[in-house]
């Protein structure tokens, strides 16, 4: 790819080579959307009638596969009839604290009365039901019953301790196993060995909202006079904690995650969710994934990252509006506070970087990247590491102090290399240089010995490289194809934003093709707003674009290749449509 890009490390645009393809649309039985580009679009992730497109909660499966689940269920009732006390023991991401308040609200709905939680703090106890969380749990609660949520699946250690302190604990988690798991009374997993269930992708607070589901089911055949409770009302949570962990957008996901959105939509929601909306200066009529992922889910977030996740779980359980405003105002100022960190950061990996030599990380003898400071901050390594891995794309690990013995790290991968399973590689080829890790496809935490870094980089590199078949991965792009300025409707954008929740997956449809900038001007910090005009539509009206952080200088009379989506700008109370460019070049027609 030739051309004029200029960039710094952390932007948007990237200067490595790319790939660009283009989705291929399958046959449909009947219409489905009265919009024909929505039609065709819906129709190349597989959507191929009608019915798919509903997105009704009778879409969902049912929960009687789900690994354990009567098991958990029995443990679970005796608890209630017999008043015992049960404590859930969340995490501190925006999945662990929306399970908790699902498990919390949810519980309360179905009769249970003896319910708190318990939260680890990151920095103090580290993740999951590890022995020291379960001394304080005994210690502070005196509970009969643990419930995890969002964690628990690798907690070997940590149910022992509470099996010596009497305590069963009834584990619900989505994270893929270990190959020893604790002896818990139940472990409800999509993802155990031998599963069944149709929906391995749910996020922790799914999982949460199955078991629920299937609590509901026993005392209906028990004609429990709460066998009616509204779970329903849970699913602005479950949307906001499925979207918030970037797990898989499959077809279970999209039905939480839609009939969560509607609910927000027409305002059927908690004020701490009103609250964040407003904090992050979003409309909650208009409400869709980007909310979630850019409002809602970093100021959850930040407090598990900054402070103490228990915060951000008062937020979402809070019953007055404005005391979940004053909350919500507490977690928007720790956002801002870890927006700041990170920039400093930002500075400091650049200058490693850089004496790195950021084009050798474009050769194929780099597969990956490992990073350490021992200045940079816990919460904020792991959003480090993605920002570095979306520039250099290769998986990243960025490391930093745990104790005087250990760091700590975090990892971010690329499309078509398993994070955790090249750690499982690593930890089994050599034992001792990983104390602990865990984690999904994507993103995976871990800790070293401090002594074992270097070993470890390299150890990293050769598993990687092994991952990708010793051949480098190039950043791809899929798109629907290509636009006449004709389909560059206002229309079109409003249809496109709100026919499906798009996400991790089940990606937000994006176009490609050639065209003249017929002006350009710098905005804001290096950002780039152009009109454009499609290269073979001389006559055409040009399209309003906006290009974040692009510093291109685009040429006279030279084919600009863009990859793009159609979206709603709103402006004063007036909305028009608008070229969101994600990539851009100075190129050559193909």
């Amino acid at each position: 790819m030739g051309g004029s890009l200029v960039i710094s490390l952390f932007d948007e645009f990237q200067p490595l080579s790319v790939k660009v393809g283009t989705r291929e649309i399958q046959p449909t039985t009947d219409a489905l959307h009265s919009n024909r580009l929505v039609s065709q679009v819906l129709a190349s992730r597989g959507i191929v009638d009608a019915g798919q497109v509903e997105l009704a909660l009778s879409g969902l499966p049912r929960p009687d596969l789900l690994p354990n689940i009567d098991l958990a269920v029995q443990r679970l009732l005796k608890a209630r009839l017999d008043e015992e006390r049960i404590l859930i023991v969340g995490d501190y991401d925006c999945d662990g604290a929306t399970s908790t308040a699902v498990a919390m609200t949810g519980l309360a709905q179905l009769g249970f009365t003896e319910v708190d939680y318990l939260i680890p703090n990151r920095f103090e106890h580290g993740y999951g039901l590890s022995p020291a969380i379960v001394d304080i749990a005994h210690d502070q609660h005196k509970p009969h019953v643990i419930l995890t949520v969002d964690n628990g699946v690798a907690s070997v250690e940590g149910v022992e301790r509470a099996r010596e302190l009497g305590i069963e604990v009834v584990v619900t988690d989505h994270h893929l196993p270990p190959t020893i798991l604790p002896d818990a009374a139940a472990i409800v997993n999509p993802n155990l060995s031998g599963s069944r269930f149709a929906a391995m992708h749910l996020a922790g607070v799914g999982v949460l909202f199955y078991t629920l589901i299937a609590l509901r089911a026993e005392l209906s055949k028990q004609s429990d006079s709460h066998a009616s409770a509204p779970l329903a009302d849970l699913l602005d949570l479950v949307a906001i904690g499925t979207v918030a962990d970037v797990v898989p957008l499959d077809a279970t996901n999209r039905i939480l995650v839609e009939q969560g959105l509607r609910r927000i939509r027409a305002n059927q929601t908690r004020p701490g969710v009103l609250a964040l909306l407003q904090a992050a200066g979003r409309q909650p009529h208009k409400m869709s994934t980007q909310d979630i992922g850019f409002g809602i889910g970093p100021r959850l977030n930040a407090a598990g990252r900054l402070a103490d996740m228990r915060l951000g779980v008062e937020c979402l359980l809070c019953p007055d509006p404005d005391e979940a405003v004053i909350i919500a105002a507490r977690l928007n100022s720790f956002n801002e506070q870890r927006r700041s960190i990170e920039t400093d950061m930002r500075k400091a990996a650049n200058e490693q970087l850089d004496a790195l030599g950021l084009d050798s990380l474009q050769q194929a003898d780099n597969f990956s990247l490992c990073l350490h400071d021992d200045e940079w901050h816990q919460g904020v390594i792991g959003i480090l590491a993605g920002r570095i891995k979306e520039t250099v794309h290769r998986p990243v690990v960025v490391f930093t102090h745990d104790d005087d013995d250990h760091i700590k790290g975090s990892a971010r991968s690329i499309p078509g290399v398993h994070i955790r399973d090249v750690l499982q590689a690593v930890a089994t080829k050599h034992s001792g240089m990983i104390e602990k890790f865990g984690g999904h496809a994507m993103a995976a935490g871990l800790t070293l010995p401090r002594s074992q870094f270097q070993a470890f980089k390299t150890a990293f590199e050769q598993e990687v490289k092994t991952a990708c078949n010793h051949t480098l991965k190039i950043r791809e792009y899929l798109t629907d194809g290509t636009l006449q300025t004709s389909q560059m409707t206002l229309e079109n954008a409003a249809a496109l934003a709100h026919v499906m929740p798009w996400g991790q997956g089940f990606e937000a449809p994006l176009f490609a093709g050639f065209f003249a900038a017929a002006d350009h001007r710098e905005v804001g910090k290096g950002h780039l707003k152009l009109r454009m005009r499609v290269w073979n539509e001389p006559d055409a009206a040009a399209i309003d674009a906006i290009a974040f952080n692009c510093s291109i200088e685009p040429l006279k009379d030279q084919p600009l290749f863009a990859i793009y989506s159609l979206e709603v700008n709103t402006w004063r109370d007036v909305q028009s449509v608008q070229l969101r460019v994600h990539h851009l070049e100075q190129s050559a027609l193909r």
